[in-house]
């Protein structure tokens, strides 16, 4: 977000933690507004954001190891409230002159999983929610402690395993948990987190989709002006709250493009067509781009190769509309958050990047085109409930995610239009099972992936060497971590049922049993 309208914020300093998403979102559910920056890049963030407080996050790197993260000096000197989860407690107590030893040298070990600690102080922390002599379930992974806290802290509350479970600096107001409050497993840490970053750091919590709303059209008017934006729709959720809200700030400066790549679901194009086109009325220009996509995806197995071949392809087609409908200055995108953070390491580099996003990361200099990214700053659910705020129908807005690669993505190794058409009834089947049982928006996703294996099989008396087919579902928040749905053996019985006796091309059907992590959601 511009820093002239950056709300009353909270600066998150991510230190390479797994959870440390879920630090964001907790503090939005406490209606303040979160951002958070890589360490490496937390000075930068600190000075465009000027936060109202800061929070450190965990890290499976070790203070007292060689080369392990600190955060900016300029943090502990701005005069404003911190709290330092797991490694963000214990590099804070480094950092500020106090001592972190590993758990094999204390002779004490890690402390992992439930732990009950006993709070042993009144603290701002605390207020409303612990008081002084009471026990309290939360969730500990740490194998470092810190063995001498730095000046001016105290001890508030304490653990089996971790003597200094909750330190505090009531006068400069740094604290610091051994535990992670943002982990579900400890069943007050909402509430501490809240506690934190409207009590301690005085905000008012009143950051809200209809406040975002507002600001985003400023924004976009600002950035925009009397220029042209031509915008990419897929089809999907993301996209099309983000038309819809672009076209709410500048009206008929937009023009909206959908690129039917033939790696759609089924019926996809039309029922874009109708939405744009009839209901909101808004400029669409369709591509059919199915040939060029098919034939650039010929013999291309990997991945990586797919997915950048995909976003190239969408920049040369939106280079090509842009000057059909007479020269765009902006192109607008629907990137959400989870997508910044997948596609940006901790530490600045390439090494933990889990996957590229042809939606993230700027455009080619030859496009000489700037980029509106509305949604920048938000996870799903917050888009979904932003789409609400614009008037979207539930049906439309609870829509599971479709990945902007379209099918290429769930279909391991060569793509081509035949498979394509075989995922497409198969996947479709499998969401109409889904719906008949009443089960959609129990569910973040489900999909279909057409497998790169055949098998034989029997179908009245011949046999068969057909493709299988693999169905995944499952339950999520923000699309960063997953858990995979529990669909009784009856259901997926049915689905398989109908899927080989429908679809000519397949026969036999498995089930995704992994979460996220170790898998991702998408199977590419």
């Amino acid at each position: 977000m511009d820093q002239e309208h950056l709300p009353d914020s909270i600066l998150i300093v991510d230190f390479g933690s797994q959870v440390t998403q879920l630090i964001a979102r907790r503090v939005r559910e406490a209606g303040v507004y979160s951002e958070i920056a890589p360490f490496t890049m937390a000075e930068e963030a600190f000075h465009r954001m000027k936060p109202a407080g800061i929070i450190l996050s965990g890290s499976p790197a070790g203070v007292p190891e060689d080369g392990s993260p600190r955060a900016p000096d300029i943090l502990f000197e701005a005069g404003i409230p911190i709290l330092g989860i797991c490694y963000g407690q214990q590099v804070m107590s480094h950092q500020l002159g106090g001592e972190v030893r590993p758990g094999h040298e204390t002779g004490e070990g890690g402390e992992f999983g439930r732990a009950y600690l006993t709070v042993t102080k009144e603290c701002a922390l605390f207020d409303g929610l612990w008081n002084v002599g009471e026990r309290h379930e939360v969730w500990m992974s740490h194998g470092d402690k810190v063995t001498r806290f730095a000046e001016g802290f105290e001890i508030v509350a304490t653990s089996d395993g971790a003597p200094f479970a909750v330190i505090a600096d009531e006068a400069r107001k740094f604290y610091g948990t051994q535990f992670h409050p943002e982990v579900v497993h400890t069943p007050d840490g909402g509430k501490l987190i809240a506690n934190f970053v409207r009590h301690v750091c005085g905000l008012a919590g009143d950051w809200t989709m209809a406040a975002y709303r507002e600001t985003k059209v400023r924004e976009i008017r600002e950035q925009v002006g009397d220029k042209r934006v031509i915008c990419g729709l897929s089809g999907g959720v993301d996209s099309s709250v983000a038309a819809i809200l672009i076209h709410e700030a500048i009206g008929d400066q937009l023009t909206c493009v959908f690129v039917d790549h033939g790696l759609l679901r089924l019926n996809e194009r039309e029922q874009v067509e109708t939405m744009f086109r009839d209901h909101y009325n808004i400029p669409l220009v369709t591509v059919d781009a199915e040939d060029m996509f098919m034939e650039g995806l010929t013999g291309v197995t990997d991945p990586e190769a797919k997915r950048k071949f995909i976003g190239k392809t969408f920049i040369d087609v939106f280079d090509a509309e842009a000057r059909n409908v007479g020269g765009a200055d902006f192109l607008a995108q629907g990137t959400l958050y989870p997508d910044v953070i997948e596609s940006v390491s901790f530490t600045g580099g390439p090494s933990v990047t889990i996957k590229s996003h042809h939606n993230v990361g700027g455009l080619p200099e030859r496009m000489n085109m700037s980029l509106v990214e509305p949604l920048r700053e938000l996870f799903k659910d917050e888009v979904r409930e932003l789409g609400r705020e614009l008037g979207l129908p539930d049906m439309f807005v609870g829509r599971h995610p479709f990945p902007g690669p379209g099918l290429a993505i769930r279909i391991p190794g060569e793509v081509t239009k035949e498979r394509c058409d075989i995922l497409r009834k198969a996947d479709a089947i499998y969401l109409d099972e889904i719906r008949r049982a009443g089960l959609y928006d129990a569910i973040w996703q489900a999909f279909a992936v057409l497998l790169p294996v055949k098998t034989v099989g029997v179908m009245g008396d011949a046999r068969t060497y057909d493709s299988v087919c693999g169905l995944r579902a499952v339950t999520s928040t923000d699309g960063m971590t997953a858990d995979v749905y529990p669909f009784d053996a009856a259901f997926l019985t049915g689905c398989a049922t109908r899927i080989v006796n429908e679809v000519q091309g397949i026969n036999r059907v498995v089930y995704d049993y992994t979460s996220k992590p170790p898998g991702t959601i998408e199977w590419e």
